[in-house]
């Protein structure tokens, strides 16, 4: 408890708040299935500290993150809180690109579902042939894989990959997300990661997949009310799912 009362007394209200959601939101990734051991990532930039970020311990399982062991680090890596826990240099590679070249990359995902690995390991990629692919137009880019994400050289070219879109299918290993909110990027890796569901379970059946007119996916995409900020941009669907939490464990909040 005395951790616990320490790391709140030093962070602002802001940067607890922000603890407090982003070690929830790991749980609901532990609660989704889409954690991989205590590898892969959710970061959040710290939102009353520039160029700060909040990243899970490098050790613990996703079920074991609390808001008060919350690694807080900067975009070199350095951490800041004097946290014990180290930092996954993958995942720092990764998540410190993204936020340090999109100005509005509030929150990044990264996920190694079977589903999306599957997906990525396809030369085809995603393909446009259910609902949730058809809520995707034009928003999904590629990078090329480049073994473990661990040398500072392959920044630029993932950020240059990545474009001006929020989701890209990193091939032959995952998928990555950012979004201005947690719940923004949450909704985002949630579609496309169910479109990647839908895609392995299609595939393996029988007969022709029945492809969507682009027509219908462009509108179909400007129409998609889990993006719609009069719906909350992903934020009430990333609150339905901790409130579902809440009522077995709250044990992140410490």
């Amino acid at each position: 408890m005395n951790v616990l009362q320490d790391r709140a007394r030093d962070c602002s209200t802001a940067e607890w708040d922000a603890r407090v959601k982003l070690a929830a939101t790991y749980r609901v990734f532990y609660m989704l299935g889409w954690h991989e051991l205590i590898f892969n990532h959710i970061t959040l930039r710290v939102p009353d500290a520039a160029d700060q970020l909040l990243i899970n311990p490098f050790g613990l399982a996703y079920d074991e993150v609390t808001a008060s062991n919350l690694v807080k680090i900067d975009f070199s890596g350095r951490i800041l809180d004097g946290s014990p826990w180290p930092v996954n240099p993958a995942g720092l590679t990764i998540h410190s690109a993204v936020h340090a070249n999109v100005p509005d990359a509030h929150c990044v995902m990264h996920i190694h579902t079977t589903a999306s690995v599957a997906v990525a390991c396809m030369e085809d990629g995603l393909e446009d042939n259910n609902i949730y692919s058809s809520q995707l137009y034009d928003s999904v880019t590629y990078h090329t894989f480049e073994g473990t994400t661990v040398h500072d050289d392959e920044k630029a070219r993932m950020i240059a990959s990545l474009g001006d879109k929020r989701l890209m299918i990193l091939r032959n290993h995952g998928l990555l997300s950012h979004g201005t909110t947690l719940g923004h990027a949450f909704v985002l890796i949630w579609t496309l990661n169910r479109a990647c569901e839908i895609q392995l379970a299609t595939q393996s059946m029988r007969g022709h997949t029945l492809r969507v007119d682009p027509r219908i996916s462009e509108r179909s995409t400007r129409d998609a009310l889990q993006f719609d900020p009069r719906f909350g941009a992903g934020e009430q669907v990333l609150d339905a799912l901790i409130r579902r939490l809440d009522r077995s464990d709250t044990s992140y909040r410490q």
